[in-house]
């Protein structure tokens, strides 16, 4: 339920964020913080409630952040402005934070071999679940109530996911003395803000700017006091000796820019349906559906074939098919169909049903027992940091040029479509990336 609830969410606000800028009058470089601000949150506390799981018991900490989300959740409904919305977003984040950060790693102590590839398989097809269920039902609530209607159903399933939290995890822990590296969080978090700030607004202050200069340097300076402060600690926030392994290090890339890839089509995609081809939040929802019904379909065969033959087969298909998915993408203009949209979407879905079970199932089995709850908030990290990289860099991208060509002198659905094709090339440069790293990591057969 965590991890649908956290799809659900991400998808009904991608489709939102059109309709959020028009309701709040701001740009589109202002909404993506809608976005960015609830993936940075979560994204730099996954550590810090990584280690909580470890230390006290499961059902406390998990239902706790089904709570913090619901409250969250209930807030976004009644943000009277834009940085309202931004910190209800943030608390909201939080409690997704503690069930994310805490999730993989359950299912892999719970689990072994085909079993576990069966679980992260079922796993992968609840988070598709909530896809398929996000914009559907966000698209009617948008175009019925509005989009502050859209944070309403994860209410009472965040309150139900506290009740079974609190109800069927285990209570029990063994006694641990706490230690946490506060000074290492704050380098991390330092240096994660500054280098995504520097993405997102670089377009609109100049990439020469001194801003930009300036977040280049705190995000060199942070990050280098964070790595060489953890590198020498035996308590660290990550723990870099993991990176030594080969699948580890390489299949956790893969999975940044396969985020990255998907984000490229799933922030463009509802902008295009909405903008260009004007159709309503409910027609769009519904057209982006095939994409989330295809990848729960074929996620848990996915998951159940590698835990038997191993990983590296799918993991190759999978970006394989997503460049493919992309490609099509390019294509689409004024007079594409509807079952075009449809057929690049199932495509899509193909592909990340064929490729997140088996890279997380690789990754998770490539280090030991004892590291298993590092090994999973570190690939935590790595998926939303391709969230929050695929929203910046994309958004940015498409801004800087769709401006450029209407500074030119083109009309703006030539301008908007040019850039949403070229914006979509670079989608398919992070599929490659992805398809590259995933050809090196995984080997043919992961032991346990």
């Amino acid at each position: 339920m965590g991890n649908f609830l956290g799809m659900l969410d991400s998808s009904t606000v991608n489709l939102a964020l059109y309709p959020i800028a028009q309701g709040l009058n701001i740009t589109l470089t202002e909404v993506q913080w809608v976005v960015i601000a609830y993936m940075l949150v979560l994204t730099v506390f996954l550590p810090f409630f990584g280690k909580l799981g470890d230390i006290f018991p499961k059902n406390k900490v998990y239902g706790s952040g089904f709570l913090i989300f619901a409250i969250g959740a209930l807030l976004n409904c009644t943000a009277p402005n834009f940085y309202t919305l931004l910190i209800f977003r943030s608390i909201e984040a939080l409690g997704a934070s503690i069930m994310i950060a805490n999730g993989p790693a359950v299912i892999a102590t719970l689990f072994k071999g085909e079993k576990r590839g069966q679980a992260l398989g079922l796993n992968a097809s609840l988070v598709a679940v909530g896809g398929m269920t996000g914009p559907a039902v966000g698209g009617a609530l948008i175009n019925f109530f509005g989009w502050r209607a859209i944070f309403l159903p994860s209410v009472p399933l965040a309150l139900v996911g506290a009740y079974l939290g609190f109800k069927l995890l285990p209570g029990y822990v063994k006694k641990k003395k706490f230690k946490f590296d506060y000074r290492g969080f704050f380098y991390f978090t330092v240096a994660l803000f500054a280098l995504l700030l520097a993405i997102s607004e670089g377009h609109e202050w100049g990439w020469k700017s001194l801003k930009i200069i300036i977040l280049g340097i705190l995000t060199l300076v942070f990050g280098g006091l964070f790595y060489f402060r953890d590198s020498k600690i035996n308590f660290p926030l990550i723990n870099f000796k993991m990176f030594k392994i080969k699948t580890f290090t390489f299949g956790n890339i893969a999975v940044m820019t396969s985020y990255m890839t998907m984000f490229t089509n799933g922030i463009l995609l509802p902008l295009f349906l909405q903008e260009i081809m004007e159709y309503n939040a409910f027609l769009t929802g519904l057209l982006i559906l095939p994409y989330s019904i295809a990848s729960s379909v074929v996620a848990p065969f996915a998951g159940s074939y590698s835990g038997k033959h191993g990983s590296r087969q799918l993991t190759i298909i999978g970006p394989t098919i997503y460049i493919i998915a992309l490609i099509i993408f390019t294509s689409f203009n004024t007079s594409t169909q509807m079952w075009q949209i449809v057929l690049a979407s199932i495509i899509m879905g193909i592909g990340n049903g064929c490729f997140q079970s088996p890279s997380n199932n690789a990754i998770i089995t490539s280090v030991r027992k004892e590291e298993l709850g590092i090994a999973s908030g570190i690939l935590s990290l790595s998926r939303n940091l391709g969230n929050i990289l695929g929203v910046a860099v994309t958004i940015t991208l498409f801004e800087s040029f769709r401006n450029g060509l209407i500074i030119d002198g083109i009309k703006y659905t030539k301008a908007f479509l040019t850039s949403y094709h070229w914006t979509m090339g670079f989608g398919i440069l992070f599929g490659l990336t992805c398809l590259g790293c995933s050809f090196y990591a995984y080997r043919e057969k992961q032991t346990n």
